[in-house]
């Protein structure tokens, strides 16, 4: 860990948001940092299909929270929490176009001796393939319950943050 004995804490959402519910950890991602400011050990990042070169990124820290569509034969905006050797099983069942170097960085990250804790939040898609920016109905539906399991997530590693003041006016957890 760092200087403060602080973990350094990584949200990072994958998809490509060109096509539809393959875009919501992005989504999610971008939802977190509207919403929320977050303590100096933790950063929020839209990790898109960037592949291997997140290797920096995943390399960098000790926890790492990934937010990405999840394929596992469940209901569209089917809410899943992937930890400890189920994430590497789900990892490498490669569904998405970004996936195919995802797994190689956490086994690139292993070969330096490196493994972050890592656990996936995901939601089960309803359409990955119609190029369209616009998440379906069920996924956008679900999209708060999954953006809380991410805030769920960071209070379990004891990550700190707060609800933005919106335009002046007390966030509703501060009335």
């Amino acid at each position: 860990m760092g200087d403060t004995d602080k973990p350094r804490i990584t949200v990072l959402g994958l998809g490509n948001i060109l096509l539809r519910d393959e875009g919501l950890g992005v989504r999610a991602v971008e939802r977190l940092a509207e919403q929320y400011d977050f303590d100096d050990n933790v950063q929020v990042l839209d990790g898109g299909v960037l592949g291997m070169r997140l290797m920096g990124i995943v390399a960098a820290c000790d926890v790492l929270i990934v937010v990405d569509a999840v394929q596992n034969q469940g209901a569209p905006g089917t809410l899943y929490r992937l930890a400890g050797d189920q994430v590497p099983r789900r990892v490498l069942a490669k569904h998405s176009l970004h996936q195919l170097d995802f797994p190689e960085v956490l086994a690139l990250c292993g070969m330096i001796d490196h493994h972050p804790e890592t656990v996936v939040i995901g939601m089960e898609p309803e359409d990955i393939a119609t190029m369209d920016t616009t998440l379906t109905s069920v996924v956008a539906d679900n999209m708060d319950a999954l953006t809380q399991m991410v805030l769920v997530e960071l209070d379990r590693v004891g990550a700190g943050y707060v609800t933005k003041r919106a335009s002046g006016k007390m966030a509703s957890d501060d009335i």
